[in-house]
């Protein structure tokens, strides 16, 4: 990753409040993760793209040896607090999913929970998760795929965003099997993509869901802010998204209720012959 495109997927996701959508939208998500790959007491864990710890934190109190890593230190910084808060130790490392600065074959479980996903360079970052993580070892990644909400959240946003960087593949991709497949290839064995979905449930409205993304979450912050200079487009935006999230409300019209799917990943690194 150039150091000009590093420079802004930090300040994006250092945007808003990623904590408070981790704590309040997916907070099951990390556990699960950690479930699946079956960290064990004594595992070396490597969390990429970490954020705050939604995965790291519940595997440290599995009692594995973590490593979390991320790009942005704001969110590690975070993520130290809260492991401090609940009394568990791990190391936090600013890193590139696209780059780590770690060794081959390094962890017995390399895992990334809705994080990885959106490095720009889909097979660098597949290369990266399979070279430390040793043979025989478990990869595991929770991914929003194309057609669930989040997917479709960031369909929604796309005519109004940025450009994206020379190479970059759209993140919900990683929620796609045989994108998955064509990534790894046969450098694991034993893979397997698991549909499941969680119910996103804090806001009683449309209305309100929509301004919730637009303060907390780094992408929609960042399209809003690439169109702040023409009011007629940021009006347009914030209709086409409250259409959106009409149309995906599962509520009861007491409270919305918005169902995300995502792509539970699991493979083990094949040992080379």
């Amino acid at each position: 990753m150039s150091v000009d495109v590093a420079a802004k997927n930090r300040a994006l996701w250092a945007s808003g409040d990623y904590p408070k959508v981790a704590a309040e939208l997916i907070p099951a998500l990390g556990p699960e993760l950690v479930s699946a790959c079956r960290i064990r007491r004594g595992d070396r864990v490597l969390d990429v793209a970490a954020g705050c710890g939604n995965a790291a934190i519940p595997a440290a109190r599995a009692g594995a040896a973590v490593t979390a890593s991320d790009l942005t230190p704001e969110l590690l910084e975070v993520g130290r607090r809260i492991a401090a808060k609940r009394g568990v130790e791990l190391d936090w490392v600013e890193a590139d999913a696209q780059a780590l600065p770690f060794g081959d074959d390094e962890f017995d479980v390399v895992m990334s929970c809705v994080g990885a996903m959106f490095a720009p360079n889909h097979q660098a970052t597949a290369d990266e998760l399979v070279r430390v993580t040793r043979p025989g070892g478990t990869i595991g990644m929770i991914n929003w795929t194309p057609e669930g909400f989040l997917g479709q959240l960031l369909a929604t946003m796309r005519p109004y965003a940025p450009q994206p960087a020379p190479g970059a593949s759209p993140a919900p991709l990683w929620g796609d099997e045989n994108h998955v497949r064509e990534l790894f290839g046969d450098r694991v064995f034993g893979l397997t993509v698991r549909r499941e979905q969680i119910v996103m449930d804090t806001c009683a409205t449309p209305e309100e869901f929509r301004e919730y993304w637009k303060a907390h979450y780094g992408p929609v912050i960042s399209v809003y802010r690439h169109n702040a200079d023409d009011p007629d487009r940021l009006a347009q935006l914030d209709r086409d998204f409250t259409a959106f999230l009409t149309a995906w409300n599962r509520g009861d019209g007491v409270r919305g209720a918005w169902p995300a799917e995502y792509a539970l990943v699991t493979a083990m690194k094949r040992a080379v012959r």
